[in-house]
């Protein structure tokens, strides 16, 4: 009987002892709730008790962890409608705050930052262009919004450490992405049309100096040519000055030979001349 007590005392006693003890790890934190209220909170790492039955430890994870939402609709300065995805990067900075606004519930506090998290981005949005907002600095984007998002959560125990805008989306069912299509066919209409206006000036003035240098080969060859029947002519007649020089009379037959020919050349020529035209001396057959 004595042995029964014994082993039962022991068992209770180590129950006890096990009920008392809890650990927290490196990358966590603790606080302990005494009949559901917070009696410490921010419990170092290390091992450390608590009162059996009376006193409850909740143990939290303060690494960092992801905040994904869906993209969210935001209309620009200029009322362009935009779908943007982002995420944020933070911890439990605060665990007693963030066990009252959440009952320790990491969903609850997802759910409560990211309207924190949209609304502070949709004032800063709202105040840039479509062109400032995709062709921007983001990071300057989140630097002004992070410290209002901090503030803001500051009751939920959550400080964001980092935001991220994932991608920037034009809406498949809105009207500005048919204004985006247009204008950048506008745009490569308005390319176009330069590079062909260009096209055509440069083979203008391709054409131009092509009719130019034919111009001026044909002036030079036509130049050299009128030379060379020049000197032809000349070098022609002085080889007849010298030929007449030499005999008188054959350079007369001659020459009256080369008018016959030429006067008669078709076979159609008619020439009515005096019986006696000297043209005709060399016709006469002397008798």
């Amino acid at each position: 009987m004595k042995t029964s007590v014994i082993v039962a005392i022991f068992i209770a006693v180590l129950l006890g002892l096990m009920g008392s003890v809890y650990v927290v790890r490196e990358d966590q934190t603790a606080m302990v709730l005494n009949l559901g209220r917070v009696v410490r909170a921010d419990v170092k790492p290390g091992l450390h008790f608590k009162v059996p039955l009376v006193e409850t430890a909740r143990v939290f994870d303060r690494r960092f962890s992801v905040l994904e939402t869906a993209p969210e609709r935001y209309f620009t300065s200029e009322q362009k409608d935009v779908s943007v995805d982002f995420f944020a990067v933070g911890y439990i900075s605060d665990v007693r705050a963030f066990y009252r606004a959440t009952s320790g519930d990491e969903r609850i506090a997802a759910a409560r930052l990211a309207p924190i998290i949209t609304d502070s981005l949709r004032n800063e949005i709202n105040s840039r262009t479509l062109t400032q907002l995709v062709a921007g600095d983001r990071s300057e984007i989140i630097s002004n919004q992070l410290k209002a998002i901090n503030e803001a959560s500051k009751g939920l125990g959550m400080q964001i450490k980092d935001l991220r805008l994932k991608q920037i989306d034009l809406p498949t069912d809105s009207q500005v992405i048919t204004d985006v299509y247009e204008r950048m066919r506008a745009q490569r209409k308005q390319v176009a049309s330069k590079l062909r206006a260009e096209g055509e000036e440069q083979a203008r003035t391709i054409r131009a100096e092509a009719d130019r240098q034919q111009t001026v080969i044909v002036a030079e060859a036509e130049r050299d040519a009128q030379r060379l029947r020049g000197e032809g002519d000349a070098e022609a007649a002085a080889i007849f000055a010298r030929a007449a020089q030499a005999d008188p009379s054959f350079y007369a037959f001659y020459r009256s030979l080369e008018a016959y020919r030429n006067s008669l050349a078709d076979g159609n020529g008619v020439i009515v001349l005096d019986d006696n035209d000297p043209f005709l001396q060399y016709l006469k057959s002397d008798r």
